[in-house]
């Protein structure tokens, strides 16, 4: 028998370019179509055969919070491009009043119809889009990254560039150079619980409002249930009754549900998977399964038990579970609790965020939520997304320098589109002025992000 050796498999190409991100979800969409409209030439990297990361693999829905608990506006630039861009072709309904309680507003969108509009963007910003490709190795020396190393169809291909962001939500890129990371809650490495999320449609949402306005007393203190007869419903948190009853083993205290995109459609957010971590491989597929076998139960127990149920079914389970926390870097400034409640305000700020602390416990069953003094509003500094021993490696997203509590909040998807606009601009401006991302200016970073319409 003769064995032939496929040559191709070993051969390694290459790719130059200026600016390489890692991860095309929210953080990693808006870090690419920032660089590439400074002018960089700019390749973004997916493991997914489409865009939208935590987003779309993982159905998270909807967008929570561009507004403060005020009302005010704090995040735009293209996070709200791509809500406008959504808007003027059914994607989107825009920003909507929360009726759940917890925070102002919230914003629906179409997954489908959200990853076309941000590959127009990414094409019109001149980036290079490579999806089906998993960075698996990064090549470093002298404390900087020379290029990231993927696997794909093609084989294996060697992408070199000057900047480096790391968009990946699990600090992937990060990790694999030797940058210094931390990973979950301080002391004992726990995160926040993994939940893989569902849609059902055939809900009656009337009959879901008319219960809540009979029965209040079962739903979240702060639903605006005076106002249910004049806005839509968009979201729903209680039925504590009903699931205390259910004998459901999920480790949780309440359902939660968030309306559309259809009229009779919902997304549910109950599933709830514990003490696995997201950053290994046989911990992860465990968690997958889990999270398919309590998606079984959470549907059976909504169809027999809750009013509006009756007649519902499951339309889609996510692709993959959604992540809340894994590794994170170190940087040149650690984000805390006190710096998000204190709404304290940073000279070198490059985004704002009015959401507030929202800890889902990594072994009980409760939310521990903490709000914003002040203006309602915190500052996101850019130390937050400088690499402290990676001279030319940038965060943006979920794996941003923060505690375990100020996490909380900086994972959100409209804070991680921010804090994508801003790595973007500042890796894209460092390749233009010849200098590492520390020594970026931060006037002119500034300056720049004010220019595409970001509020800092």
């Amino acid at each position: 028998m003769t064995v032939q050796s496929n040559v191709h498999s070993k051969r390694v190409q290459e790719l130059e370019t200026d600016v390489v991100v890692i991860g095309g979800g929210p953080a990693g969409i808006a870090a690419a179509i920032a660089s590439g409209r400074q002018g960089a030439r700019t390749v973004l990297i997916e493991r997914y055969g489409f865009v939208g990361g935590m987003s779309t693999a993982a159905m998270v829905y909807p967008w929570m919070t561009f507004h403060t608990d005020r009302g005010e506006q704090v995040i735009k630039g293209i996070a709200q491009e791509i809500v406008d861009r959504l808007q003027a072709c059914g994607g989107s309904p825009g920003h909507l009043r929360d009726t759940v309680g917890f925070v102002h507003t919230l914003t629906p969108y179409h997954p489908e119809i959200y990853q076309v509009v941000a590959t127009d963007m990414l094409r019109e910003a001149g980036v290079k889009l490579l999806l089906h490709s998993f960075v698996d190795e990064v090549h470093t020396a002298e404390g900087r990254i020379t290029a990231v190393r993927i696997t794909s169809k093609s084989g294996k291909l060697d992408v070199r560039a000057q900047q480096f962001v790391d968009t990946s939500g699990d600090a992937d890129v990060a990790y694999l150079s030797g940058a210094e990371i931390v990973q979950g809650r301080e002391g004992d490495r726990q995160s926040q619980p993994m939940t893989m999320k569902f849609r059902m449609r055939g809900v009656d949402l009337a009959k879901v409002k008319q219960y809540i306005q009979a029965h209040p007393e079962e739903f979240y203190e702060k639903t605006p249930v005076a106002e249910l007869d004049r806005i839509p419903l968009t979201g729903v948190s209680g039925f504590y009754s009903h699931w205390k009853r259910s004998g459901v083993p999920i480790n949780r205290d309440q359902v939660l549900f968030f309306t559309g995109p259809a009229d009779d459609e919902v997304l549910i957010n109950c599933t709830r998977v514990q003490g696995l971590d997201a950053t290994d491989a046989e911990d992860l597929t465990l968690a997958e399964q889990e999270g398919r076998k309590q998606v079984l139960m959470m549907a059976e127990f909504l169809q027999r038990d809750v009013p509006g149920f009756e007649r519902a079914s499951v339309s889609a389970v996510a692709p993959q579970i959604g992540i809340r926390e894994s590794r994170r870097i170190i940087g040149r400034y650690t984000l805390a609790k006190e710096d998000v409640t204190s709404g304290r305000k940073f000279d070198d700020r490059i985004a704002r965020s009015g959401y507030p602390i929202d800890i889902h416990d990594p072994s009980g069953k409760g939310v521990a939520a903490a709000f914003i003094s002040g203006d309602g509003a915190y500052d996101i500094p850019y130390r937050c997304l400088l690499s402290r021993n990676i001279a030319n490696l940038l965060a943006a997203g979920r794996c941003i320098s923060t505690s375990h509590e100020a996490l909380a909040t900086t994972r959100l998807t409209p804070s991680c589109m921010a804090t994508g606009q801003a790595a973007g601009t500042a890796a894209a401006l460092s390749v233009l002025h010849t200098v590492d991302p520390a020594e970026l200016s931060v006037a002119l970073l500034q300056e720049k992000l004010r220019l595409g319409n970001a509020v800092i």
